[in-house]
């Protein structure tokens, strides 16, 4: 008898810090957050139907100057070296825009990069692409349409990451390095994400990629506008980086309970035999 309160204790004990303590604690360490937001409400939607080809050619015209489209063969005329000495940073090729961000967003950004990416409070007046929101609804909107028309179906999680993340972010466990600078734009060291799912959880890296402020306000790190399915992907890609025993860790882990939970029961009876005639 006197096992079985002692089991009780040990359980309830167990239980008050899993589900109080534990959970207090980390919410005191990471307060609830409103939920990622992949319409971008804050933002000004787009309204006008978007005319790919004459996107084409405002594209041509305002962006080529700095951006490349390599899968439209169109190179950046400058050297990575080269930008990064003029912007501090390597400016994005485009080819994939259409496809991994919001539509909404990728409006916003052409109209003021800074606005849309939250960093109005690093960039006053001064962020590496300049604004151009001179330009018409129609004209951003025709802007959009033409890097939809040009973005590829489908991205691997890994060539999701590299496109979004991996001009500022290093993945060293993948042997992936990010093309460097980022200290002297961001004005701050930028971390490696090998193990960054493992320090983090999930809801946080979801949180923290759609919207940095919410989670480390006056952070430098830009919002990055990212559709749900490809911040998805970016997540998925760390975790196969940083955990990719995750799946056999947890399938191991219920092996484990239900081997001690056994193994107290033969434990239990094996003494109860024993110990049955002793007074």
């Amino acid at each position: 008898m006197k096992e079985f309160l002692a089991l009780i204790v040990v359980v309830v004990l167990t239980g008050i810090i899993y589900w109080g303590v534990e959970p207090f604690a980390h919410g005191q360490m990471y307060p609830k957050v409103a939920p990622a937001d992949y319409t971008f409400a804050d933002l000004k939607p787009l309204v006008a139907e978007g005319n790919a080809a004459n996107g084409k050619e405002i594209v041509n015209a305002n962006c080529l100057a700095c951006h490349s489209i390599k899968s439209e063969g169109m190179e950046s005329p400058f050297a990575p070296e080269d930008a990064l000495a003029a912007y501090g940073v390597v400016p994005p090729d485009l080819s994939s825009a259409g496809l991994i961000y919001e539509k909404n967003f990728l409006g916003n950004v052409v109209k003021n990069a800074a606005i849309a990416a939250k960093q109005t409070h690093k960039f006053d007046g001064n962020h590496p692409m300049p604004a151009y929101d001179w330009m018409s609804e129609q004209e951003i909107a025709d802007i959009v349409a033409y890097l939809r028309s040009i973005a590829p179906q489908e991205l691997s999680n890994k060539e999701v990451f590299i496109d979004a993340c991996g001009r500022c972010h290093s993945v060293r466990y993948d042997k992936w390095s990010a093309e460097g600078g980022m200290t002297d734009y961001l004005g701050t060291k930028v971390p490696d994400l090998s193990m960054m799912i493992r320090s983090r959880s999930l809801d946080y890296l979801h949180t923290f990629i759609n919207d940095p402020q919410k989670r480390l306000a006056g952070t430098a790190m830009p919002r990055v506008g990212l559709t749900e399915k490809a911040e998805n992907q970016v997540v998925a890609y760390m975790e196969s980086v940083g955990d990719s025993k995750k799946d056999e860790r947890e399938a191991l882990g219920y092996k484990l309970i239900i081997f001690m939970v056994i193994m107290g029961v033969v434990a239990y009876l094996w003494k109860r035999k024993i110990w049955h005639d002793v007074h």
